[in-house]
């Protein structure tokens, strides 16, 4: 097999495609603004800079159940659904808060993220079997199984992973066009109630935090790991993933460049300034993660990575990371030593237009070469 012509500039263009295909004038503002560290635009502020998104998480108060925001949106499609928990994680403050991220924290601490690793380890070993054989294998199909049997690991559900996975999906993306400013659509919060029991049902009708572990883990694993991989194959990047010295380097740069949650939506709760720009009680923020990262302008080099405290920003900052993030990068970690040796292309690729993050719906791979059994 011969290899397409491959390079970091080839690798950008097909990434680009998922945000230019998905949300395209939303991603131009944001490309149209990011010249400053922060923006506003009317009663909105697009913050672009590391330390300003810093401040905005770290150090400004904000309301983590307003409208249009990441929690608002999950406590909205719970309500819609029936459900009137006090809290979903992502709308929490204080004690509230801290509970909620103590009961992830055994199942996404170092002992809890090895015994999932015992469990996506063989799963991939025997997805990843056809490569060997010359044959083909679609990445996001990986993907989602990969998040349904860790959702349902971690939240002692029988349920199968695939439908917990595509489930988890249709919520996310249901959340988004119910929530999000600019893309309501009619009947919008009537799907994102079906999908909530459906999902709730899955899990066994477990509490709000349960459903809204499935749609971060899910949603997140499904836009990073098929991009990840992508940028690999179109980059050249086989040798460092294979190098268990630069592998979780280029991890953290992979993840740094896809950058699965590009935006975070917030409201201020509080008057402030953020990089000299008066923010008032009741402003929209537009987090841009992947601006704060230098995404859109270093592409992933492990010999060379951006600093740790910069490329973490894509989880978060202060008492709101993610505690997901030891296990992302394991996860991502385990997929590349367990494709590095077939050096896979890319051969089919297309764009998932209703995904809640900028994501593949299909990403396909075929080994470029074929490792003996």
């Amino acid at each position: 097999m011969t290899a397409a012509r491959s390079g970091p500039a080839r690798a950008r263009r097909r990434d680009r495609r998922v945000y230019l295909r998905s949300h395209p004038l939303l991603f131009a503002l944001l490309a149209a603004t990011r010249g400053r560290a922060v923006r506003r635009i009317g009663r909105t502020v697009l913050v672009h800079d590391a330390d300003a998104y810093r401040k905005v998480l770290a150090g400004l108060p904000l309301d983590r159940t307003a409208g249009g925001t990441t929690g608002g949106a999950a406590r909205s499609a719970l309500r819609a659904a029936g459900h009137h928990d006090a809290g979903v994680l992502f709308d929490q403050e204080g004690a509230g808060h801290r509970a909620g991220r103590r009961a992830l924290a055994q199942g996404l601490g170092a002992a809890g993220v090895e015994e999932l690793r015992g469990l996506w380890r063989p799963l991939l070993a025997g997805r990843l079997e056809p490569l060997a054989q010359g044959g083909e294998v679609d990445l996001v199909t990986l993907a989602r199984e990969l998040s349904g049997t860790v959702v349902c690991a971690l939240l002692g559900s029988q349920a199968s992973p695939v439908a917990v996975a595509a489930a988890a999906a249709d919520l996310a993306a249901a959340s988004v066009r119910s929530e999000l400013p600019g893309l309501r659509r009619p009947g919008a919060h009537a799907a994102s109630a079906r999908a909530t029991r459906r999902l709730r049902q899955l899990l066994g009708d477990g509490d709000a935090l349960s459903a809204m572990v499935a749609v971060a883990a899910v949603n997140t694993t499904v836009a990073a790991l098929p991009r990840a991989v992508a940028w690999c194959a179109d980059a050249g990047l086989w040798d460092q993933a294979a190098d268990e010295r630069l592998r979780l380097p280029l991890v953290d740069e992979l993840l740094r460049v896809t950058a699965p949650s590009p935006l975070l939506p917030r409201v201020a709760a509080a008057d402030g300034v953020v990089a000299g720009c008066p923010v008032r009680s009741g402003d929209r923020l537009v987090l841009v993660a992947r601006h704060a990262v230098d995404a859109h302008g270093s592409g992933p080099d492990a010999e060379r990575p951006a600093a740790p405290d910069l490329a973490r920003l894509v989880f978060g900052a202060g008492p709101h990371t993610c505690p997901g993030a030891r296990l992302a990068r394991l996860q991502l970690a385990d997929v590349l030593a367990a494709l590095s040796p077939h050096r896979p292309v890319v051969v089919g690729a297309v764009v998932d237009r209703g995904a809640a993050l900028p994501s593949w719906r299909k990403l396909v791979v075929r080994a470029l070469v074929e490792v003996a059994r």
